[in-house]
């Protein structure tokens, strides 16, 4: 079985709206899910064909702004220990 490329990302709380319907503009490009309402930190789960398209859409809101930060991690669904 495949897994996804796993992703989380600091985002600004008040563009959260923007960066999901951006996403969603791109048909299957990720699965994004709120992970920390709290501290505003979205994760995203993204197949291998559309890793490069996801990349290029985060760095660009990374730029103006709406992303602060975004990191690769170990997919955690991948650890059956794993909270899902």
């Amino acid at each position: 079985m495949a897994y996804c490329s796993y992703y989380q990302a600091l985002v600004d709380r008040t563009n959260t709206w923007f960066l999901v319907a951006v996403l969603r503009s791109f048909e299957h490009c990720a699965f994004d899910r709120t992970y920390d309402a709290q501290k505003s930190m979205f994760e995203f789960f993204v197949p291998e064909d559309t890793e490069q398209t996801f990349l290029d859409v985060i760095s660009y809101l990374q730029q103006e702004g709406i992303v602060f930060s975004y990191t690769k991690m170990p997919n955690r669904l991948m650890d059956p220990q794993a909270e899902v």
